[in-house]
């Protein structure tokens, strides 16, 4: 049957699943995909099939699959769809990735999902499989596979021209720098991308262009970041290189691999084994050196020592090489001087894991290393890098903030929490006095322990999500937003007891808006507040809006200092849960992550455009003395960027008119 033939039957097809009715579509839906997975065998059939994309989504070919809501869509996950070999399977991912494209291209609209979006995660597809694009896989893979190994290349390749390959790396390589400019624990799937890099470098399959010297900093710094493993000879000839260096040399390797740390923020394996072959060789020494500490680390190492060599010999292995750069960083914070940490930490080493605990920890990270070194090498990361937490693809943005806001303000009670998760299964927090037992909840938004996670998230979300659950139930009953109550009982008596609310509960509209504005201007604009910086972190809620300003949802967020920064912008430094903090919110509201000032896992905006999306923060009653007197063009233009983003259709009836009295409405 020709290409024209099965195109026609397809379109029929199509136009019956889009009739049909959502409980009828399933079996409409096997039709489609059958024809579909004909034509995409065919020569120039991802062509064809692409042009019937936008059709094949409108009329419901993803009802009811994983892939019906491509917001939630993970690159990551690609590549194991594709190398199930399942027809069925390969031939849904392939429709998805071309209704990406189409929407990409501006041919195809999908609420939520701009172009620049479906670019972006194509980009990071396209990156994560450059085996598939360069027919590069394994012969296990391509016996398989079978023929939908063309299938798959011809779709990359397909992808590939209608966006561009030199554009896609380059544009790649400086995604990957912005997102480890912030430091995250998380780096599996950015040092798999710099692994894809590095292969398709190796095969000459690529010309980067400018981009080259970015690509080779990434890939040195991963596979061989000394003189002594430059060349990536594998652990074993590294150790016996080690041995056989005299101590100018090994020296030189310290430094050489704390450099390439510092410099990209990936940690190499080779790091891991020069580390642990120091301590076991009595080269301790030359760990200051190989960890790259300024004279705090350092003061700080010499002062623990027996503990950060502990550390080191039971966090540190070639699987776990991240771990370093959370070693450095704690050394580096001097937290060990809070008198419960060290204790607690000396606790964490010689932790006994329940059943539960080391079965969940052993099926997400495997057996390579017992599950307790993995969490404690969990607990070494988000203690050192408390802003580089993520929540990963889970709805648990109060349980991560909550850690972190643990980790950066109160480290002693996240490791009490941490090991009663781990010995019991179960953690006991209290509301208004009365106690509350994880154990004894049923399941709150995290059901099971999230997949894409750090270890002490892995544990530790379930029981806090269920134990904040819990909190909402209890405060069902009062009329009010719960986060009045629950914010200061679930994250710490730091948090400020006034409680600020943008939008009223019964109605949705906006309500008292403009004390609101005044009010956060009064407790933490420097200029209006008396230049008193924020002492505790502080727990705050966005309106979360997509590049377009259309509301998105409701999002929890850490607000952490505001500060000029080196333009003279007064701009509020945050902290985001969400694994790239990096965002367009539409109208100019770009959040920064470097450039103004921000440290290492902050978040950053201009002080109005901040609070244009902020609907919930905390303050202090005490500090509050008489209300600031505000420019009003300051705050004409605060309301403006809100009602023509997430409060759009929240302004109140009576606030309609003066809203479009509003300079440039």
């Amino acid at each position: 049957m020709s290409n024209q033939q099965l195109r026609e039957k397809l379109e029929r097809a199509t136009g019956q699943l889009a009739q049909a009715r959502p409980f009828n579509k399933v079996r409409h839906q096997s039709a489609v995909f059958e024809l579909a997975g004909r034509l995409m065998v065919q020569e120039n059939g991802i062509e064809d099939l692409y042009g019937l994309a936008p059709a094949l989504d409108q009329a419901g070919v993803f009802y009811g699959t994983d892939w019906e809501q491509p917001t939630i869509l993970l690159p990551g996950l690609v590549r194991h769809t594709l190398e199930t070999g399942d027809k069925r399977l390969i031939t849904i991912e392939v429709v998805s990735q071309l209704r990406m494209l189409a929407i990409s291209q501006g041919l195809h609209h999908f609420p939520g999902v701009p172009p620049e979006q479906a670019r972006h995660f194509l980009t990071q597809i396209l990156a994560l499989n450059l085996g598939f694009l360069f027919n590069a896989t394994d012969e296990t893979l391509r016996l398989r596979l079978g023929k939908l190994a063309d299938v798959i290349h011809s779709l990359f390749q397909f992808l590939l021209n209608n966006i561009g390959f030199e554009d896609i790396l380059g544009s790649l390589i400086a995604e990957i720098k912005r997102i480890l400019s912030q430091r995250p624990i998380q780096v599996d799937q950015v040092k798999s991308m710099v692994t894809q890099i590095a292969i398709a470098l190796s095969r000459k399959e690529a010309t980067l262009g400018d981009a080259s010297l970015g690509a080779d900093r990434l890939v040195s710094a991963l596979f061989g970041p000394t003189s002594g493993c430059q060349d990536d000879p594998g652990i074993e000839e590294y150790e016996r290189r080690l041995a056989a260096m005299d101590k100018g040399a090994l020296q030189q390797e310290a430094y050489s691999a704390a450099r390439a740390m510092h410099d990209v923020g990936l940690v190499s394996d080779y790091h891991a084994v020069l580390l642990r072959w120091l301590l076991a060789n009595g080269r301790e020494a030359l760990i200051p050196d190989a960890l790259g500490l300024s004279s705090t680390g350092l003061d700080a190492l010499r002062t623990f020592q027996a503990l950060s060599h502990s550390l080191i010999e039971h966090a540190v292995f070639p699987q776990t090489a991240q771990v370093v750069y959370g070693i450095t960083m704690l050394l580096e914070s001097g937290i060990l001087y809070a008198p419960p940490i060290a204790p607690g930490l000396w606790r964490q080493i010689d932790l006994q894991l329940s059943e539960a605990s080391e079965a969940t920890l052993t099926a997400l990270f495997g057996y390579a290393l017992p599950a307790r070194v993995r969490l404690l090498a969990g607990v070494i990361s988000v203690l050192g890098q408390p802003l580089g937490l993520g929540q990963g693809n889970n709805p648990t943005c109060q349980s991560a903030r909550a850690i972190s806001m643990w980790a950066y303000n109160d480290p002693d009670y996240l490791l009490h929490l941490i090991a009663q998760v781990a010995r019991y299964d179960s953690i006991m927090m209290h509301f208004e006095g009365r106690p509350i037992m994880s154990a004894e909840l049923v399941a709150g938004l995290a059901p099971s322990p999230p997949l894409d996670t750090d270890p002490v998230s892995v544990l530790l979300v379930p029981h806090l999500d269920r134990v904040y659950a819990e909190m909402g139930r209890l405060c069902e009953e009062r009329g009010e937003d719960p986060h009045r109550w629950i914010n200061p009982e679930f994250h710490g008596w730091w948090v400020g007891r006034e409680f600020l609310l943008a939008v009223d509960v019964a109605t949705g509209k906006l309500k008292n808006y403009d004390e609101f504005i005044t009010q956060f201007y009064g407790s933490y604009h420097p200029l209006y507040n008396g230049n008193q910086p924020i002492i505790h972190p502080q727990p705050a809620g966005l309106a979360v809006t997509d590049s377009g300003a259309n509301f998105v949802g409701w999002h929890a967020i850490t607000l952490l200092r505001v500060a000029l920064d080196q333009t003279g912008v007064m701009r509020v430094y945050f902290y985001n849960p969400n694994n790239d903090s990096g965002q367009n919110w539409g109208n100019g509201v770009i959040v920064s992550t470097q450039g103004y000032g921000e440290r290492y896992g902050e978040s950053s905006l201009p002080f109005p455009e901040m609070l244009s999306r902020l609907y919930i923060f905390h303050d202090d009653p005490v500090a509050v003395a008489d209300s600031p007197v505000i420019d009003p063009e300051e705050v004409a233009r605060v309301k403006q960027m809100a009602y023509e983003s997430w409060a759009s259709e929240r302004v109140p009836q009576t606030d309609l008119v003066a809203a479009s009295n509003l300079p440039g409405s």
